[in-house]
């Protein structure tokens, strides 16, 4: 099982759930955050005003899967969050040692 953790630009979230949806993601997490990297925040105006932002706000989505899913959901949130632009995010994945379903106690991919 691999644990993959991706963050993404806030406007892709909805693009991204669909295409992971068709290809056999049946639940992930899903939390606001705010960062920075490589693109390291921008300026803003406000009432006049020049004031810097620094940190970006992104999307971080939890999605713990088998390994016979991992590689097409890596290359599906790629695919869908990518823009182009600096900001577009990144993709971890992570060896999951066990996973359980709490309601039933189903454990590893019979709980994913």
């Amino acid at each position: 099982m691999k644990l993959i953790i991706a963050t993404i630009k806030p406007f892709k979230l909805d693009e991204v759930r669909e295409a992971l949806t068709g290809v056999g993601v049946t639940g992930m997490s899903v939390t606001e955050i705010k960062g920075f990297g490589n693109q390291s925040g921008h300026t803003e105006i406000y009432r006049g005003a020049e004031y810097s932002v620094n940190y970006v706000p992104k999307i971080r989505l939890e999605i713990a899967v088998s390994d016979a899913l991992a590689d097409e959901v890596i290359q599906t949130i790629a695919k869908t969050a990518r823009t182009g632009k600096i900001g577009d995010g990144k993709i971890f994945a992570l060896d999951l040692q066990q996973a359980m379903r709490v309601r039933t106690g189903d454990l590893n991919d019979d709980a994913l």
